[in-house]
């Protein structure tokens, strides 16, 4: 088992043994769901980088469905990523989702009944981006559930002519890693790390200019 592997094995164990996750389970295999996910995400609606959002990409993860049905209901442009970017991306309009139905449509079931898959070139400007962590580290290095794709969505976007723009995760404090976590060259660093309890703003993130082209295969 690698490094990353058995920080996800061991934040997946203490979620479930200190009875911190929530429905779906297992917990194991996945951006886990978490007690405190509310919390996290009213933390982030009232720092100016949410107010000032016109276009916000969410991850298509539980813990982050009370952040996306906010997006809705706040009249911002939601854009989720569909499942391993298969394809592409769902953008969801402001004003066309009727009123209490906010979290219904930014529910990964329901999420294309209300909004269009767009292909990247018709894509709008980013002005903030969300993405799910198992694990991050107080200098904002987080690692996922081993896919790769939260990363790769940054680096299309930069791909295509999309500023840098702030990077944000919510996570519960089970999650926040004392030692520094390891990072490749591609690997997007958080600018605010968000727990149930806190919020911590990196002073220096790193984040990638676009694909990084030589580790792309035909699989991948």
């Amino acid at each position: 088992m690698n490094e990353k592997q058995a920080i996800r094995e061991k934040i997946w164990t203490d979620l479930t043994e200190q009875k911190a996750g929530r429905f779906p389970f297992p917990l194991e295999g996945r951006i886990p769901n978490f007690k405190g996910a509310e919390a996290a995400a009213e933390q982030l609606f009232q720092r100016s980088i949410y107010k000032e959002a016109n276009v916000v990409k969410v991850n298509h993860d539980s813990p982050q469905l009370p952040i996306r049905a906010q997006v809705i209901k706040d009249q911002k442009t939601l854009l989720i990523p569909t499942p391993r970017l298969k394809d592409g991306f769902v953008v969801i309009l402001p004003g066309t989702v009727p009123t209490g139905e906010e979290r219904k449509a930014a529910s990964l079931k329901h999420m294309n009944n209300y909004g269009k898959v767009t292909p990247l070139h018709k894509l709008p400007e980013i002005d903030l981006m969300l993405m799910g962590s198992v694990a991050v580290d107080f200098g904002g290095h987080r690692i996922g559930k081993g896919a790769g794709f939260a990363d790769r969505e940054y680096g299309i976007i930069r791909e295509i002519g999309n500023r840098a723009i702030p990077v944000v995760t919510t996570i519960h404090e089970l999650q926040l890693i004392e030692s520094s976590l390891p990072s490749a060259h591609y690997d997007v660093s958080m600018d605010y790390v968000i727990t149930n309890e806190r919020i911590i703003e990196v002073q220096e993130s790193h984040k990638s200019t676009g694909i990084d082209w030589s580790i792309v295969s035909e699989e991948t």
